[in-house]
């Protein structure tokens, strides 16, 4: 009996150096470039997101969170993602500032998907909140539906960018 208990506990502290803790979000400098395009993100306004890859030190920024979910649903990568984070829009100063240190686990927010707004890029952005009330409230004013992280469509990241739609850039 003690030798299967033994068993047991090596097993179990076997699994549980498996499990890595995900990296915390890192703020948001003026030199970070977006993943895609390279260019610098503070020059652009909306929401972003970071993506944390096992092994890398730094996370890869981008400058919509279009581009970074579009990143998530590629079977494309240099490795296993650690962790994943974006700008809480219902904590940040205004779009044109989305903030530095605002940043919540993507598989925790609500995403406004669909919405009159265009992201840091000029395509049509999905918008993140810690808050669901702050979603709604967004919604009220440029439209589009409340989905979390796994449910928001291929074609809201993936099709083509409609460049004569007509979107907002919130104030």
């Amino acid at each position: 009996m003690k030798r299967l208990a033994l068993i047991a506990f090596v097993a179990l502290a076997a699994c549980k150096e498996e499990i890595a803790e995900a990296p915390d979000p890192v703020d948001l400098t003026p030199d970070a470039l977006s993943f895609f395009c390279q260019m610098n993100i503070a020059e652009h306004g909306g929401p972003k997101g970071q993506i944390h890859l096992e092994g890398y030190p730094t996370p890869l920024f981008f400058a919509q969170v279009r581009d970074m979910v579009a990143y998530l649903k590629s079977p494309e990568r240099d490795a296993p993602i650690a962790a994943v984070y974006v700008s809480d829009m219902g904590a940040a100063p205004n779009w044109q500032q989305p903030g530095v240190s605002n940043w919540i686990a993507a598989e925790g927010a609500t995403f406004v998907v669909g919405a009159n707004v265009a992201g840091g890029m000029g395509a049509r952005e999905v918008v993140p909140f810690a808050d669901p009330a702050a979603a709604e409230t967004f919604i009220g004013q440029y439209g589009g539906n409340l989905l979390p992280l796994s449910d928001i469509p291929d074609t809201e990241v993936l099709g083509p960018v409609d460049l004569d739609l007509k979107l907002e850039t919130p104030s």
